[in-house]
């Protein structure tokens, strides 16, 4: 349970589960004003769901949730598949996005175990 760990032990994750959100917010907000956006697709919808599940992970870990571990390891998923997506695109963005969800994939998985 989350809550027998504290705060500080979490703030890692929490802040890199944070940046992660913006990077991929970023990302998609880039990739629609791509030439191919029908091409971004796939990297748009990752980005949204992954920034999605970081903002909630986050909060889970701040709240000291029971629920941590397991949203933590989905969020980690997430991440992977992003990194993944945005890593086959060479635009800043994408490698920036990319590299930030491999961080907060770390982080995350270090918080499930």
């Amino acid at each position: 349970m989350a809550q027998d760990r504290p705060i500080d032990t979490m703030r890692s994750c929490i802040e890199a589960c944070y940046a992660c959100a913006a990077a991929c917010d970023n990302c998609s907000t880039a990739c629609l004003q791509e030439d191919d956006v029908k091409m971004m697709a796939r990297c748009i919808a990752l980005d949204m769901d992954c920034a999605q599940l970081c903002r909630t992970a986050a909060a889970i870990m701040a709240r000291g949730g029971e629920l941590t571990k397991a949203v933590c390891a989905l969020c980690a998923d997430a991440c992977d598949a992003c990194a993944a997506e945005c890593g086959k695109h060479q635009m800043d963005h994408c490698q920036q996005c990319a590299a930030a969800c491999r961080r907060c994939a770390e982080e995350c998985r270090r918080m499930a175990a």
